[in-house]
């Protein structure tokens, strides 16, 4: 039911505009930069989806991805930030879980409607 009106702000470049200075604000804030990670970094793993989706990443991905969040961990024990040189930039924050976990809800769903489809004869 609210699918058109998501569709109709997200495609809206006003509101697109209004809204991405409060989504830089946001990010920087909440200090996940500072530590050297990236916001799929932040993406619970905990689901069938999220598992089947990090054994499709390739595999220099998945290993810069524990570096980053061993490194964040280790900050997070000794109470301290990443010098600023080497925080996140905002351009180096790009995505490489999502879109492959979207793929896999996607086939999970699709699998899930065709394994309760009902035969009639």
């Amino acid at each position: 039911m609210l699918e058109p009106v998501n569709k109709a702000f997200v495609n809206n470049k006003l509101f697109r505009a209004m809204v991405r200075p409060l989504a830089n604000i946001w990010a920087n804030a909440s200090g996940y930069r500072r530590l050297g990670l990236v916001y799929d970094d932040l993406i619970i793993e905990e689901s069938p989806e999220a598992q089947e989706a990090l054994r499709r990443l390739p595999a220099d991905v998945m290993a810069a991805r524990i570096l980053r969040m061993r490194r964040a961990f280790q900050c997070s024990l000794m109470h301290v930030e990443l010098p600023p040189n080497e925080w996140t930039k905002p351009e180096m924050d790009k995505k490489y879980f999502s879109p492959v976990l979207d793929q896999v809800k996607a086939e999970f769903k699709e699998r899930e409607m065709f394994d309760s489809l009902k035969l009639v004869k």
